[in-house]
């Protein structure tokens, strides 16, 4: 069961609902496989509006593995996500606007 206090959501990937978190350590990993530098590099690099496919894929997988799941970025690629590509970037809004919070 997710907790939305601590910055867990819930989403249907590769068949499966899993959880996604943004922990410390998954932050972390987003910084340097995005070359964001620091979390206000992260911030500002999404709220542009424009993410990347491997954007999603790095968002999503560490999003996944802060969640307790065990799965690579190849992993995660090779995965059907429920909506797909629009299914894939709305999980990834969810994720950050639950780490971060909502947009205003």
């Amino acid at each position: 069961m997710t907790n939305i206090h601590r910055g867990e959501i819930a989403a249907e990937i590769g068949g499966e609902t899993r959880t996604l978190c943004l922990t410390l350590g998954a932050l972390a990993e987003l910084e340097a496989r995005l070359g964001a530098g620091d979390l206000a590099g992260l911030a500002e690099r999404f709220g542009e509006g424009r993410v990347s496919a491997r954007d999603l894929t790095a968002i999503l997988g560490a999003g996944l593995r802060g969640g307790g799941n065990a799965l690579s970025d190849d992993d995660l690629a090779r995965m059907s996500v429920e909506g797909g590509l629009r299914g894939a970037a709305e999980i990834a809004v969810r994720l950050l606007e639950a780490t971060f919070g909502e947009r205003g």
